[in-house]
C-alpha cells in the first residue's frame, strides 16, 4: 500500500497530488490505539490477528510511503528512459529499475514497522491479539512478576535487535545508487482511463485509514456518554502535562542529538561510527523495556524518582533519541563544509562557527527533530502508563483508562484532543521531509 501510494502521489498526473499527498502522511497523527479503538466500537468482532492485520496497516502505511515517495522524487528518468528504449514495457521497467532504485527506501521502511510492531501494545490490547508486549505489560503491571516480565523483555530485545541488524544491510545496499547530478524532469505517467479508479482507491484508503477513527471521535463526543470512573484529570490538565513533558523531552533530544549528529558527519571514523550505532540500538527496544529498565534504576540504585516527571521525560528522551538523531544528522549532512572552512580561515573559532555558521543552517532539522519527538511522545502509552506521576494523567492515559471501562463517550475528547495536537507537528514533518534529498530518507 504505501509503495503504490507513492508512486501514485510522485509518478502520475492524478488530480490533486499535493493534497493526496498530505492526506496519505495524516494516519501518522493518529495513534494507532486510537485507529484500534474507532475500529473496535464499529466493529466489536474484529478482533485477534485478522483485526490487528487490518488497523496495524492501515496506521503504519505511512512509514513506508514516506522514504518510498523520496526516493522515487529523487531518482534519475533517465535510467527509466533507457530501459524503454531498449524495448521493455511500462510493468517491466517498473519492477526492474523504478522499484530496483526504491528497494533501500522499501526496506528501511519495512524494517521501521517491523520495529514499531514489536514494541506496540495499545492496539493490539484493544484488539484482544497476545504479543510479548502485552504479556510484558500484563505479568508486570496486573501479575507484580517483574522475573517474568524482564525474561520475557530479553526474548523481546533479542528479536529487536535480530530486525534491527537488517538496517545496516538495507543502507549500505541504499548507498549504491548515485544521485542525479541536477534535480530530475520526471516524466508523470498518464493514467487515463484509470484515473477514477485511481481516485477510488485512494478514497477508500483515506476513508478506512481517517475516516473511520475520526468518524467515531465525532460519534462518541457528541453521545455524551457518562463514566462511573472518578475524574481522574480533566482535558485541560492531561492536555498540559502531555504537552509540558513532551515538549521537555522534546528539547532535550534535540539538544544532545547535535553534537553526536556532527561528530558522526564531519568527524566520522570507528568511534563515531560506534557511537551512532549505540544511540541507533535504542531503536530496537520497546518503550516498555525501557521503562522497566528505568524503574529498576530508581528503586535499585537512584532509591528515588519512581513515577516521577523526571524519569517519564528521561524514558522519553531514551526511546525517541534515535529519531531526533537522525533528522538532525540529515540536516548537518546538507551543510557545506566549504562555509565552515571560510569561517575558520577568517579567523572564527570553533565555537563561533558553531553558532554563526553551522546552527543556523541546521535549524530546520533542529525544528524538525523537536516536532518528530514531541509528535511521538505525545501518543506515547505503554511506558507512560508505568512511569506517569501519581495522580497525573496523561491525554493518552486517560483515554486508556476510559476505553478500558468501555466509556467511549469520555474517552473520544481526549482521543480528539491528541489528534489535535498531533496534526500540526505532523503537517510541518510533511513540508520538511519533503524538501530533503531521497538519501537523507536512506539515512532515516
Amino acid at each position: 500500500i504505501g509503495t503504490a501510494a507513492a508512486f501514485v502521489a510522485e509518478r502520475t498526473d492524478l488530480p490533486g497530488r499535493r493534497a493526496l499527498s498530505a492526506l496519505l502522511v495524516l494516519p501518522v497523527a493518529v495513534p494507532d490505539f486510537v485507529i484500534a479503538w474507532g475500529w473496535v466500537s464499529l466493529f466489536p468482532s474484529l478482533q485477534g490477528l485478522a483485526g490487528a492485520a487490518l488497523v496495524l496497516t492501515l496506521g503504519l502505511y505511512p512509514l513506508v510511503y514516506l522514504p518510498v515517495a523520496a526516493s522515487l522524487r529523487g531518482a534519475d528518468p533517465a535510467q527509466e528512459e533507457v530501459a524503454r528504449s531498449l524495448g521493455r514495457g511500462p510493468l517491466r521497467t517498473f519492477w526492474s529499475v523504478t522499484l530496483r532504485h526504491a528497494r533501500p527506501a522499501l526496506l528501511g521502511g519495512c524494517l521501521l514497522v517491523a520495529l514499531y510492531l514489536l514494541a506496540e501494545y495499545g492496539a493490539f490490547s484493544i484488539l484482544r491479539y497476545q504479543t510479548f508486549t502485552t504479556e510484558i505489560f500484563t505479568e508486570f503491571q496486573i501479575g507484580f512478576n517483574t522475573p517474568a516480565a524482564s525474561a520475557l523483555s530479553l526474548v523481546l530485545v533479542g528479536l529487536g535487535l535480530v530486525v534491527l541488524g537488517g538496517e545496516t544491510v538495507s543502507a549500505r545496499s541504499g548507498r549504491r545508487g548515485r544521485p542525479p547530478a541536477r534535480a530530475p524532469r520526471l516524466t508523470r505517467a498518464r493514467l487515463g482511463r484509470a484515473t477514477a479508479p485511481v481516485i477510488a482507491a485512494m478514497s477508500v484508503l483515506m476513508g478506512l485509514a481517517l475516516g473511520v477513527p475520526v468518524w467515531e471521535i465525532c460519534y462518541w463526543s457528541a453521545s455524551g456518554q457518562r463514566t462511573a470512573l472518578p475524574a481522574a484529570s480533566s482535558l485541560a490538565g492531561a492536555a498540559w502535562h502531555t504537552a509540558l513533558y513532551s515538549a521537555g523531552a522534546a528539547a532535550v533530544a534535540t539538544v544532545a542529538a547535535l553534537p553526536v549528529a556532527i561528530l558522526a558527519v564531519r568527524h566520522r571514523g570507528r568511534l563515531a561510527v560506534a557511537l551512532e550505532r549505540a544511540c541507533l540500538l535504542v531503536q530496537a527496544l520497546p518503550g516498555l523495556v525501557v521503562a522497566l529498565a528505568l524503574v529498576f534504576f530508581a528503586v535499585r540504585y537512584a532509591r528515588f524518582g519512581y513515577q516521577s516527571a523526571p524519569l517519564l521525560v528521561a524514558a522519553y528522551v531514551v526511546m525517541f533519541f534515535p529519531r531526533a538523531l537522525v533528522a538532525v544528522q540529515a540536516s548537518v549532512a546538507r551543510v557545506p563544509v566549504a562555509l565552515e572552512d571560510v569561517a575558520r580561515s577568517l579567523g572564527r573559532k570553533p565555537a563561533a562557527v558553531l553558532v554563526k555558521v553551522t546552527l543556523p543552517l541546521v535549524l530546520p532539522g533542529l525544528l524538525a527533530a523537536f516536532f518528530l519527538v514531541f509528535l511521538t511522545a505525545v501518543t506515547e502509552l505503554t511506558a507512560t502508563l508505568v512511569l506517569v506521576p501519581t495522580g497525573v494523567q496523561t491525554l493518552a492515559t486517560q483515554f486508556w483508562a476510559y476505553t478500558n471501562e468501555f466509556s467511549y463517550g469520555a474517552a473520544a475528547p481526549f482521543a480528539a484532543a491528541m489528534l489535535a495536537v498531533a496534526v500540526v507537528p505532523t503537517y510541518l514533518l510533511g513540508r520538511w521531509f519533503d524538501r530533503l534529498p531521497s538519501r537523507a530518507f536512506l539515512v532515516t
